[in-house]
């Protein structure tokens, strides 16, 4: 008998292969045995809501979203959390940004009715973020937007200057704002606490499931509060070491299916899902 309740996927580089593709005809065997067992399925990624729907069309209204990096939270089509910056803290971040040395930053805002782009940013980058956020649109202030809940900026800048960004944030905006890296370039910077884990907390404390009982799989270090706190947590054999080390176990890799591979032994109660 299994003792897992809830499985809950990242998307880019875990759920998806490299094509930005998974073998629907297998998840789908697995989902609905899944489902006819009650066990929850939930996508936890960092992009945008409207994106990761459009994945699972016709199961979207069935399952949990944690979108954004754990801004936003939508059960069955129903919104469960929505983060939120204050204006005063959007207005400081974006001084850092604009003052700091980070050479060929670029960034969005990221909202609950859509991302935002300030005008004259490089197009090339834009068609990339399309791929991300279904929804962008251009604005010339912070005032077009001034009935929409801003929660998460989305960052892009050479790997080389990551890590100084992600210091001057924590130094700089310590409890207003919280960087978080998935690689290659990318820090969102989030709403203290408003990541995976606390989405995932979230619905377990709605649906009645533990901590323990929670199967994850991530790759990137915005997983590593969920991957630290669920009971079945899966690192991908793709991601660093530093989220293999928060990972209870390895993955395959997302080329590989790997997500498929353990949700499969999951359900056929094979070790360690087993009791």
């Amino acid at each position: 008998m299994t003792v897992v309740k809830m499985v809950a996927v990242d998307k880019d580089g875990t759920f998806l292969d490299d094509n930005k593709q998974y073998n629907r005809a297998r998840f789908n065997a697995c989902y609905q045995e899944m489902k006819q067992r009650g066990i929850k399925f939930v996508v936890a990624s960092g992009n945008q809501y409207y994106q990761l729907k459009s994945f699972f069309p016709e199961i979207a209204s069935e399952i949990a979203f944690v979108a954004e990096n754990g801004a936003w939270i939508i059960d069955r089509d129903e919104e469960l959390f929505c983060g939120e910056f204050s204006r005063q803290d959007i207005d400081a971040v974006l001084d850092t940004l604009h003052n700091g040395n980070y050479p060929e930053l670029r960034y969005i805002l990221c909202g609950r009715d859509s991302a935002y782009y300030f005008e004259g940013l490089d197009e090339k980058w834009l068609v990339k973020m399309r791929h991300y956020c279904h929804r962008l649109k251009a604005i010339r202030s912070l005032d077009e937007v001034a009935g929409d809940k801003l929660f998460k900026f989305a960052l892009n800048l050479s790997d080389d200057y990551v890590e100084p960004l992600m210091a001057d944030i924590e130094r700089l905006h310590q409890g207003a704002a919280a960087a978080t890296s998935s690689g290659h370039g990318s820090v969102d910077l989030i709403v203290p606490g408003n990541h995976k884990g606390h989405g995932l907390d979230l619905l377990g404390k709605r649906w009645g499931i533990k901590r323990s009982e929670i199967l994850v799989f991530g790759d990137g270090g915005n997983d590593l509060e969920m991957l630290q706190q669920s009971g079945f947590s899966f690192a991908m054999a793709n991601a660093p070491q530093k989220v293999k080390e928060a990972a209870r176990f390895e993955a395959p890799s997302n080329n590989d299916e790997g997500v498929l591979q353990v949700i499969e032994q999951m359900l056929a109660g094979k070790p360690p899902f087993v009791i």
